[in-house]
């Protein structure tokens, strides 16, 4: 039986900021607390860790730094994606360069490609890096859906692992189950919806609440993947409103704004996006008590 590559609780790691600049002794801090929670793997410089408005410098040496902290205790998944194939390439085969494990690709957003557009932008990073690749699908961002014929298209080859499912559509794991070869990894990038998506046979989730909660989330994934439905959901019961709260302005300013009331960083974020707005704030606090977290 083939297993995949990348499973389990996966966190899309914020970027801290400090001053204008990236906080490495913020993020090594967060880093480890991931870590000691028990997670599966993390990704640097996604779209939580608001990788559009990061200098390529500061990209690279972020995944650079990741690769070293995490030192092979958790798989480091780099965010890899661009508008632009070349651009693209040149993050992949500098994840690869660094010592990354994989890395998260996400569909060229704002110019729009077609299907065969998609196929052939991921056909050349396949073909350009010898470096495990996660598909991203989360057209609500980029305006693009990657469909699942195409996806089934481009799981026959050898460097594309699996897919971030980000759209929360339930029926689309179930046709890719059938379409993509066993092993294809296939991972939730919705957090309310990850326990039913590991119920319809997912394989684990890259999740922003797990930036708060990394311990909840990882005993909800256990629970789950030893067959402990009742335990799954009571975890889930106790995390849905956090999961939705991390949500309620732009993301990632909520959950920054958790972290720094918790100490681990600054709330500070990069233009365009501003700190949580006031009016949330009383909302996610009790999610946050509701979820039991802890520094």
């Amino acid at each position: 039986m083939n297993r995949p590559l990348f499973k389990g609780v996966i966190t899309a790691l914020i970027t801290p900021f400090r001053d204008g600049k990236v906080d490495e002794a913020a993020f090594r801090f967060l880093l480890e607390r991931q870590i000691e929670g028990g997670v599966d793997g993390v990704v640097p410089v996604g779209t939580t860790g608001e990788s559009a408005t990061v200098s390529l410098d500061e990209h690279k040496r972020i995944v650079e730094l990741c690769v070293q902290v995490a030192a092979g205790r958790v798989r480091v998944i780099a965010g890899a994606g661009a508008s632009a194939t070349d651009k693209a390439i040149d993050l992949v085969r500098h994840a690869k360069t660094v010592g990354a494990d994989g890395a998260l690709v996400v569909t060229p957003y704002y110019n729009r490609p077609s299907q065969d557009g998609l196929y052939a932008h991921f056909v050349a990073i396949n073909d350009a890096v010898q470096l495990p690749v996660l598909l991203y699908n989360v057209p609500g961002r980029t305006g693009v859906d990657l469909a699942d014929a195409t996806t089934a298209r481009l799981a026959e080859l050898p460097n594309i692992v699996g897919i971030k499912d980000a759209t929360g559509d339930m029926g689309r794991i179930s046709r890719m189950r059938n379409d993509c070869p066993e092993g294809f990894a296939l991972i939730s990038g919705d957090d309310p919806s990850f326990l039913g998506y590991l119920a319809h046979g997912g394989h684990g989730v890259i999740s922003v609440t797990s930036n708060v909660a990394p311990a909840a989330m990882a005993h909800l994934y256990a629970a789950a993947a030893s067959g402990d439905w009742e335990a799954a959901r009571a975890q889930q019961d106790r995390l849905i409103d956090l999961h939705k709260a991390l949500f309620l302005d732009s993301s990632p300013s909520p959950t920054k704004y958790v972290l720094s009331k918790l100490g681990h960083c600054a709330e500070e974020l990069r233009l365009p996006l501003i700190p949580c707005g006031d009016a949330v704030k009383p909302r996610i606090d009790a999610a946050v008590s509701l979820a039991g977290v802890t520094a």
